[in-house]
């Protein structure tokens, strides 16, 4: 990004960072099979996490527009490390968002872990874009009855995980749906969308289809492949011949 990206040219980032956690990306859980799965995530240790959050979050600081937004993705165990970077580089935090979603791993000596956290920040809160009737006009009812905008717009988001059966994927990726909502609200048409940790494409691919413009960086070159592959043939899901 630094010798790329110039000063407050994006309007909105999205991203998903590496987990810190020790992942095992080629586990054979979440009902998928190992062979399937392209080789590569780069985890980041923990010790390194916090000083590895403010590297790519002072990039993302520069380049963000004062009217663009940033959406971060998080499990909780380095949670405070982002929110900890957030403050010492002057983010505002709009809001702390919770994506619920269908399934956790199995536990026997805790709960459950079926959430993911997003963080929504901007720099300048009378510039920052956000277009409230995007998804849902002000009149709309919601079939349950209520406002259909109030509810898309809570801070608890349930929204099922994808499943890519007989398909090639990355270890981990977002629901086009989640990455949708957050581009209707946070973004307009002919916009630029980062995404920092670019993974199998899936902030790009959807992005493109939404008619905004995308920007993305990834040091796997197998990722990277997969993700230009999809870009370049238009694809959203490509079939394995494993």
């Amino acid at each position: 990004m630094a010798s790329r990206i110039p000063d407050a040219s994006v309007d909105l980032v999205i991203t998903d960072p590496p987990f810190g956690i020790e992942f095992q990306a080629k586990k054979a859980n979440y009902n998928r099979k190992g062979s399937r799965v392209l080789e590569g995530y780069n985890e980041v240790k923990g010790i390194d996490y916090l000083d590895f959050t403010r590297a790519w979050l002072g990039e993302v600081r520069r380049v963000l527009k004062p009217e663009g937004s940033l959406y971060i993705f998080s499990g909780w165990n380095y949670l405070k490390d982002l929110l900890i970077a957030l403050d010492e580089l002057d983010f505002t935090l709009v809001n702390h968002l919770v994506w619920k979603y269908q399934f956790g791993l199995v536990t026997k000596r805790k709960y459950v872990t079926s959430h993911y956290h997003i963080l929504f920040a901007g720099i300048d809160e009378k510039k920052r874009r956000f277009f409230p009737y995007a998804r849902f006009e002000k009149d709309a009812q919601h079939p349950d009855g209520g406002s259909a905008h109030y509810k898309d717009k809570e801070d608890v988001w349930n929204i099922h995980r994808e499943y890519w059966t007989g398909d090639v994927k990355t270890p981990t990726k977002l629901p086009a749906e989640i990455i949708r909502k957050i581009l209707a609200y946070s973004s307009q048409p002919g916009d630029l969308v980062l995404d920092p940790f670019l993974g199998s494409g899936q902030v790009a691919v959807v992005s493109n289809m939404e008619g905004r413009r995308y920007l993305g960086f990834e040091v796997v070159p197998e990722y990277f492949d997969f993700a230009q592959k999809r870009l370049s043939e238009g694809q959203y899901r490509i079939r394995s011949d494993k």
